[in-house]
């Protein structure tokens, strides 16, 4: 499920990008998106079926440690670049939206930023984790909300089209 967090990112990246600034940041944000979901995917694998499958097929008087621990070692290796890809995929978004959007999609990309920092190291765990997934879901909702209203230059061309 947790590459499905990339979604908030692309949604509003949905469009061909063009040759210029904004069309690069948006083809790094689809790259950096890519990379998270891969890496996290990978995360989920190593430390959750892999570790998993190796305790389970390990003997009761057998030490866990020496199992498990290269498994989460390099399951959260993989999560943490993984969650850094996000962060960058975040910069990036922000600075594809921002020519469109302007400062309307300031709030959610910094609440993005501080949640994916917290998510480097926090994964899904109470305390922080919660709190850092509540700030994804913040931070996207805000996202969507800066990059679905009109401009106001869109707003009055409509008004001098219609009216």
């Amino acid at each position: 499920m947790f590459p499905l967090l990339t979604i908030g990112l692309l949604v509003p990246l949905w469009h061909r990008p063009r040759p210029d600034l904004a069309g690069i940041a948006t083809v790094t944000a689809w790259a950096g998106a890519f990379v998270y979901a891969a890496y996290y995917t990978g995360l989920d694998a190593v430390a959750g079926i892999a570790a998993g499958t190796a305790v389970e097929h390990t003997a009761e008087t057998a030490a866990l440690g020496p199992i498990k621990r290269p498994l989460y070692h390099t399951g959260e290796a993989l999560g943490q670049a993984g969650a850094y890809a996000l962060i960058g995929a975040v910069v990036a978004t922000a600075i594809a939206l921002f020519p469109k959007h302007g400062a309307r999609v300031v709030p959610g990309t910094v609440i993005l930023l501080v949640a994916g920092w917290f998510f480097v190291d926090s994964h899904i765990f109470w305390p922080r984790g919660v709190w850092t997934m509540l700030g994804f879901a913040l931070g996207f909702a805000l996202l969507a909300w800066g990059t679905a209203r009109s401009t106001p230059a869109a707003r009055d061309r409509r008004s001098v089209t219609t009216g």
